[in-house]
């Protein structure tokens, strides 16, 4: 076991919507990203995802209404729930749960794509 600081580990990157492992939990994993702008609208077909701000504002756009979440929020996104991750200051620090298995683009391929993701 390990005490795992969020503040400490969000230092050891700098580059965006490339989400990082920090931990695992059955079947899951916990990650850290820093987003900026907007990325992609896409959908996961099987996994559910965790959205949990800890530092800056982040607008889940959805199809039928966008959510905004602020620091110590969270929001789940159902599978098949088409969303676009956007921040709406200079920069957003999320923690993600989710699934092993969760591409973060989903059903979408393109150069944000990160199939190979790195453990800090």
């Amino acid at each position: 076991m390990e005490v795992v600081n969020l503040t400490e580990k969000f230092t050891r990157f700098s580059d965006h919507w490339s989400p990082k492992i920090v931990g695992e939990i059955n079947d899951m994993h916990v990650k850290l990203v820093k987003l900026s702008g907007e990325f992609v609208w896409h959908h996961h077909e099987l996994e559910d995802e965790l959205f949990l701000v800890v530092k800056g504002r982040l607008r889940m756009q959805l199809r039928d209404g966008d959510l905004e979440i602020g620091p110590g929020e969270f929001i789940i996104v159902p599978r098949g729930t088409e969303h676009c991750p956007l921040a709406l200051t200079d920069e957003v620090h999320v923690v993600l749960l989710e699934p092993k298995t969760t591409l973060n683009t989903g059903n979408v391929s393109n150069e944000r794509t990160v199939a190979q993701l790195d453990r800090i």
